[in-house]
């Protein structure tokens, strides 16, 4: 007990006299006890009958008697505490906070905080007495400089490895980057073979090359960019329509619709063959969607702005630079919506917002694409930017088409479709600026369009968006309302009984409406500037292929 009433005697002894400073173990008692007393140090100074202490009372310094019922329970409880305190580790550090590259590098002031980050080894330089490590976790594409005694050096410190490293974050004496990682720990997580593996450091590799190996490929500097980006853009796009009024409606992938009416679709049955064959697990064949936008107009009957975000398929047999098997979607359907005009501010203004808050999110990760992939592409966005998209009509597109001095592979004529050379031609005949394409002929357009009543010509309200380097990115529609028009169409279609549910809408309080898809994929080709559709996506599923 000796040490006890040391511990006491910092800061005030049993008869309220001053003792000298006290240390170690029991300096940590004496501040344990004067918490669970609840005393500080101006209760030294009150006058009057001093209390004696719990501690004097159990030590045997000051006789029982001297204290009532109350004090014995305190005493019997500072003594537990005193046990609890006294045997309690002391650590010599705070334990080190977890901390992302991208978190470690946007400090601003850095005083030696212990951080831990976790990543994978970009590059190891090791000298004489020092040893540099630049750590990645996909966070950015800037690297964090570890720099480590030259004792860490290991042959498990190689490009590729996985490693978790501790140590104080503190700035950097060199202007390249702003602060760096004392290690004071370095521990190898994952061991990597580089001679083995496909992608070696300070090595530019063709986007071709990388295709092959779908399971490595976003390791590179160039897919985690351009893998940013496409995240940065999915939450620009859901930020976009929260912010104008849309509810997020998540459409089914199965479906028994062909929206399009094309017939490109996969076909969707059991692995397992089902007993009775003239039955099928829906009874009716279902396929994978093609487009969220017949459900979509079915939300649209009770809610005035809707929008879906999500995956469609194609089994369109083609290895084309544009195409894939599984891409997505953004669709969206605006109900008492009269005009092509305010379908078209929705569509650019969608365009040119979501742009915007990448280029400034992701300033970085965009410009490595631009200088290193498509040279120019930063001009050509501004430009795209700050200029109003066009409008011209189909008629006008065609006349244009004709007129040009280019030959193309198919001759243009009013009636047929536009393809990808005739988009490009015009985009760039209106000076690279993205350009609406409005009224096209009936003929060529889903049921679903609204007919524009015009002649002799016969066309719809429907609006396709050219835009650089890609063509075609945005479709769009204003809708047949009118249930004596769609009944008629569908009529002469043969889709009548298939779509009587679409003719109930018309029947129940119908309002005119339209709306619009955008692909995905295409859209981060345009901002972007990649040449292949399928080198901004995750896993890229086409005709032949479907790795992993």
């Amino acid at each position: 007990m000796s040490g006890l009433r040391s511990a006491l005697s910092g800061s005030r002894g049993p008869v309220g006299t001053k003792r000298g400073p006290v240390k170690g173990k029991e300096a940590r008692v004496g501040l344990c006890c004067a918490g669970v007393w609840g005393c500080g140090p101006e209760e030294g100074r009150r006058e009057g009958p001093r209390r004696q202490s719990p501690l004097a009372l159990a030590s045997g310094l000051v006789p029982w008697r001297a204290w009532d019922g109350r004090a014995m329970f305190g005493a019997r409880c500072l003594l537990r505490a005193l046990r609890s305190c006294s045997s309690a580790p002391c650590p010599r550090h705070r334990p080190a906070a977890r901390m992302s590259v991208r978190g470690a590098l946007g400090v601003q002031s850095a005083n030696g905080e212990r951080v831990k980050v976790q990543g994978w080894i970009r590059s190891v330089r090791s000298q004489k007495e020092v040893l540099f490590l630049h750590i990645n976790d996909g966070s950015s594409l800037e690297s964090l400089q570890v720099v480590a005694d030259s004792s860490f050096d290991s042959r498990e410190l190689a490009f590729g490895s996985s490693v978790e490293v501790q140590g104080q974050l503190v700035k950097s004496p060199s202007k390249k980057q702003n602060v760096e990682l004392k290690a004071e720990k370095i521990e190898v997580v994952g061991n990597c073979d580089a001679k083995a593996f496909p992608f070696k450091y300070k090595e530019r590799h063709p986007l071709e090359y990388l295709r092959q190996y779908p399971h490595l490929r976003c390791r590179t500097n160039v897919l985690g960019s351009i893998l940013r980006v496409r995240s940065e853009a999915t939450a620009a796009i859901h930020s976009f329509f929260k912010d104008s009024g849309f509810v997020h409606i998540h459409t089914p992938v199965i479906t028994s619709n062909d929206c399009e009416g094309a017939g490109e679709l996969f076909q969707v049955e059991p692995s397992s063959k089902i007993k009775v064959p003239e039955e099928n697990f829906f009874n009716i064949p279902v396929f994978l969607t093609v487009s969220g936008q017949l459900h979509l107009e079915v939300m649209s009957g009770a809610f005035t702005q809707v929008f879906t975000f999500g995956p469609t398929f194609r089994a369109e047999n083609s290895q084309s630079r544009r195409h894939l098997a599984e891409f997505y979607m953004v669709e969206a359907e605006i109900s008492f919506l009269e005009s092509l005009q305010d379908l078209m501010q929705v569509m650019e203004s969608l365009f040119k917002t979501t742009a915007m808050t990448v280029l400034s999110n992701c300033p970085k990760d965009v410009e490595l694409c631009h200088k290193f992939i498509a040279p120019g592409q930063k001009d050509r966005l501004e430009h795209m930017l700050k200029n109003n998209f066009l409008i011209i009509s189909y008629t006008e597109a065609v006349e244009i088409l004709k007129q040009a001095s280019q030959n193309f592979t198919f001759t243009p004529e009013w009636g047929a479709d536009l393809h990808t050379e005739h988009e490009k031609y015009l985009v760039k005949h209106c000076g690279n600026i993205p350009v609406f394409v409005i009224n096209y002929p009936l003929a060529l357009k889903p049921f679903y369009m609204r007919d524009n009543e015009d002649g002799p010509q016969h066309t719809v309200a429907a609006v396709d968006l050219l835009v650089p380097g890609v063509g075609e990115l945005f479709g769009g529609s204003l809708r047949e309302e009118r249930y004596h028009f769609l009944e008629q169409r569908l009529a002469r279609l043969g889709l009548t009984e298939a779509y009587q549910w679409y003719l109930d809408l018309r029947r129940f309080g119908s309002v005119p409406h339209g709306g619009f898809g955008m692909g995905f994929e295409r859209y981060l080709q345009c901002i972007l500037g990649i040449d292949n559709i399928k080198d901004v996506i995750p896993f890229p599923r086409f005709t032949h292929s479907c790795l992993l």
